[in-house]
Order: C-alpha cells, then sequence, then structure tokens
C-alpha cells in the first residue's frame, strides 16, 4: 500500500468487492485500466489490472512485481501514486490516481499545439519529479508522452506513470541493461550492447524529458527513430545528430532543449540544480510549481474523457472475461466447487 495512505488504513484488507466498476478507460503496461469508485468513502481511483495467466504466460510476472515494489515506495504530486494493491484468483491489482486529463500523447494525436508557457510550466514539474526519482535512485527510463498524464480538467498538471521498467542504482553505479522506447532512448542506452561500455544513469530520463518537450512544441521528434531501427544504425545516427529545433520558440527554451538533448551525459542538462540556474528558468517560482497554483496554458476538455473510447468496446463486448461480470462469475465458480464437493461427498458414501 502506497506511503500517501493514512496509517490506519495502510494496514486495512482491501479486496475487489470494495470498489464499484464504472469504465474502462485504456491499456498500460501492466495491463487494463478502468474508473472505480471505492464504495466507503466514495473516492475516485484508477485501477489497473493484469490477467495472472496472461502474466505468466507472457513471461510478466518479474516485471509486475518490480513496479509494484517501485511504486509502494514512492510518493509526489507529480506521479501517479499507488493507493491500493491486492489479487483475487483471476487477477492482480493495482489502484492509482485517477487523472482524467488524458496523456499526452492522446493530446499530441488531437493535433494540440502546447505553447512555449505551458511545456516550460511542464519542464519544471517533470524534472522535479525526475529528482525525487533520483533522490530513490530510480531510472525511469521509459520518459514520454504517453506515460504523462494529466491531472483533473480543471488543472491539466502533468504526472509520470508506468514504472514497468524502471530499474533501482546503487550510489555510484550505472545501469547495464537495454530498456525502453527506442525513439526517446537516450544515445547511450544503446552503447550498453558494444563491448567495453560502462552503461548509463539518471540523466537518460532528462534526454527523454528533451525528446518529449520537442515533440511537444513542434508536434514531432527530433530525428527518426522507429522500434525497427537496428541499433547500429541508431548509434550511426547519433554521431552525427544534427537537430533542427523550432523556429516559434524562444532562444532561451532552445538553449534549454540544446542542453537536454546533449549527446554527451556528462554535460547534459541532468541535475535541478543547474536547471534551476539556467537563465530561462530564474523567473520560475518553484514553491508555487510544487504547490501546483500555476495554472497550465492547456486545460484538458471538461466534461469529457480524454482518452480512445474504444477502450470501453473492448471491455464489454470482445473481452472474454470482462471486469465487471467478475463477481458473478466468481460466485458461480464458488457455487459449481460446492456442488463438486458435494457430489463427491454422496458419492464417497455410496456402498
Amino acid at each position: 500500500i502506497g506511503s500517501n495512505i493514512p496509517a490506519y488504513m495502510r494496514y486495512m484488507t482491501v479486496t475487489f468487492d470494495h470498489f464499484q466498476i464504472l469504465r474502462a478507460i485504456g491499456k498500460g503496461s501492466f495491463g487494463k485500466v478502468c474508473i472505480v469508485q471505492k464504495k466507503d468513502t466514495k473516492k475516485m481511483f484508477a485501477m489497473k489490472y493484469m490477467n495472472k495467466q496472461k502474466c505468466v504466460e507472457r513471461n510478466e510476472v518479474r516485471n509486475v512485481f518490480k513496479e509494484l515494489q517501485v511504486m509502494q515506495s514512492l510518493e509526489h504530486p507529480f506521479l501517479v501514486n499507488l493507493w491500493y494493491s491486492f489479487q483475487d484468483e483471476e487477477d492482480m491489482f493495482m489502484v492509482v490516481d485517477l487523472l482524467l486529463g488524458g496523456d499526452l500523447r492522446y493530446h499530441i494525436q488531437q493535433n494540440v499545439r502546447f505553447q512555449e508557457d505551458t511545456v516550460k510550466l511542464y519542464i519544471c514539474e517533470l524534472v522535479l519529479a525526475l529528482d525525487y526519482l533520483q533522490s530513490r535512485h530510480i531510472i525511469h527510463r521509459d520518459i514520454k508522452p504517453d506515460n504523462i498524464l494529466l491531472d483533473e480538467q480543471e488543472t491539466g498538471h502533468v504526472h509520470v506513470t508506468d514504472f514497468n521498467i524502471a530499474t533501482t542504482v546503487k550510489k555510484d553505479m550505472q545501469a547495464t541493461s537495454v530498456a525502453g522506447t527506442k525513439p526517446y532512448m537516450a544515445p547511450e542506452m544503446f552503447q550498453p550492447l558494444v563491448q567495453g561500455h560502462s552503461g548509463y544513469s539518471f540523466s537518460v530520463d532528462w534526454w527523454s524529458l528533451g525528446v518529449t518537450a520537442y515533440e511537444l512544441l513542434k508536434g514531432q521528434r527530433p530525428y527518426h527513430i522507429r522500434s525497427s531501427t537496428p541499433v547500429n544504425d541508431i548509434i550511426q545516427m547519433f554521431n552525427t545528430l544534427d537537430i533542427k529545433y523550432p523556429s516559434s520558440c524562444s532562444s532561451s527554451m532552445l538553449s534549454v532543449l540544446g542542453k537536454l538533448l546533449d549527446v554527451n551525459p556528462e554535460t547534459r542538462l541532468s541535475c535541478l540544480k543547474n536547471i534551476k540556474q539556467d537563465p530561462y528558468m530564474t523567473d520560475v517560482n518553484w514553491d508555487a510549481v510544487v504547490e501546483k497554483k500555476i495554472t497550465p496554458g492547456f486545460l484538458p476538455n471538461k466534461g469529457r474523457l480524454n482518452c480512445d473510447p474504444i477502450f470501453e468496446l473492448e471491455e464489454m463486448i470482445l473481452e472474454s472475461k470482462p471486469l465487471h461480470k467478475k463477481k458473478k462469475r466468481l460466485a458461480k465458480k464458488v457455487r459449481d466447487n460446492k456442488k463438486d464437493k458435494s457430489s463427491q461427498v454422496r458419492n464417497d458414501l455410496l456402498p
């Protein structure tokens, strides 16, 4: 259970029966996601769930429990925080903050062009999240628009989600395994595949932030890499990388983007102290940022669920074991088991 829950609640047994299922809203690395309401408090949450059998078949058990372990130790205003976790005979569940503003990928696909002031605030909020993760020795490894959610529709602040491939590194150590989404992965993340390279550290998340900020401003990424692009081609591209920055941005914003998208991790902007000292950030009230007192220039549509409605149809029509029928399904299974046991007892008593 997340540390953001009052102490007296942390040791309460919470099950699927404590929640009312409202509707499906999406998919993530953990599985599917739906909106739920806790029956006693009426508080709304997002419930992420994954079928246990499918988890085993896809060899994802280790990643699921790793994500759960990471999230249990975190609490921050710009993260998606964990409240409860539990399982039943069919599924594993994680109950997290409900953020109805949609993810940034959705809004990019809706042709939203984010203004520079909005992106500047997003950068400030996200570097606070990255600094917090670094203080917990965590590299997220998958910062991208898909994994940045906007909160309540009246405010629109950003929150980092999806810790499925996050990794924890000990002090002064580096990570070496290759993980992430290729177009957002820092150059040094591909180098562990090259014999003799030592690895990478927290600055890879700051590179991903730079790619994300660029994409929000221009509507496309600063270079062309696909999931199918061979690693050797990617390494060669980074050796000759020449980024064309958006002409509509101020020179100060372009300077920050350039420092985030520095191919050399040693000189890349990857420290909260340094970004606070950057000339572009000298006017930022960081206390107001932490307290969410600065309203972003972009607000998601009110009265509208900012996600693709196809998820609801999939859950209701295509899913063989839909979540909203779980209670009836499990109750029937219990009744059938009782019948089987009763029948077995009668058979045992027959001569």
